[in-house]
């Protein structure tokens, strides 16, 4: 992985990336399209593992825009975005950043497996997608597709397809479907074609649909 200092955050992007652009340009028409409509922009990690997971909890059922608009607020409220600095936020502050009462226990739930040790961060880059997926859904308020987001965005695996995602469905429907409505089996279909690099067009499905670039 390749990685770039940017306001003191180091942001990290996956070496496989040209390859898989490359690869998907050549095999399916849609991403031949998409690919070169945003340049060289590419998905990219901050490499936190609480953040990440914390941003995807917040993201959670809303549009990207709201999220970073919530998640702008949230992350103001502690000098420093870790887990024993989390657990010491007040819950009205929470709430006053946008956040629901169900998202504020899940970020707390969150913090609290972080700060005893209960989930072991070091293993996963060791670990196959779904083991990480299992473990994952073992905490409060994190289900399968929160799971997905950390694998695209924290641990940057380039195959999942996250079919529970909203937008993943709405842009293949938009730009593969003319709009009509579409099944799982329809965009695992049509994502036969973009294996083994799934991550990679599904944040260029992200991309068509709302250009600001998606990181968690």
């Amino acid at each position: 992985m390749g990685s770039e200092a940017v306001s003191d955050i180091e942001l990290v992007t996956p070496e496989y990336w040209d390859e898989a652009r490359k690869y998907l340009t050549r095999k399916d028409r849609v991403m031949k399209r998409l690919i070169p409509q945003f340049g060289n922009a590419c998905l990219q990690s901050r490499g936190d593992a609480f953040t990440t997971l914390a941003r995807s909890i917040v993201g959670q059922q809303i549009s990207v825009k709201a999220a970073q608009s919530v998640w702008d607020k949230f992350a103001a409220l502690p000098r420093r975005m870790t887990p024993a600095s989390v657990l010491k936020l007040k819950v009205d502050d929470m709430r006053a950043a946008g956040l629901s009462a169900r998202k504020i226990e899940y970020l707390v739930d969150l913090a609290l497996h972080f700060d005893s040790g209960a989930i072991h961060v070091e293993s996963w880059r060791e670990m196959v997608d779904e083991d990480i997926i299992g473990e994952l859904v073992g905490i409060r308020g994190i289900g399968r597709w929160t799971a997905e987001m950390f694998l695209i965005f924290h641990l940057m695996r380039p195959n999942v397809l996250p079919l529970d995602d909203v937008g993943l469905i709405t842009g293949i429907s938009k730009n593969y479907f003319s709009g009509e409505a579409v099944s799982r089996s329809d965009a695992r279909e049509v994502a036969a074609a973009w294996n083994p690099y799934c991550s990679v067009a599904t944040w260029y499905i992200w991309r068509s649909l709302d250009p600001l670039p998606v990181a968690y």
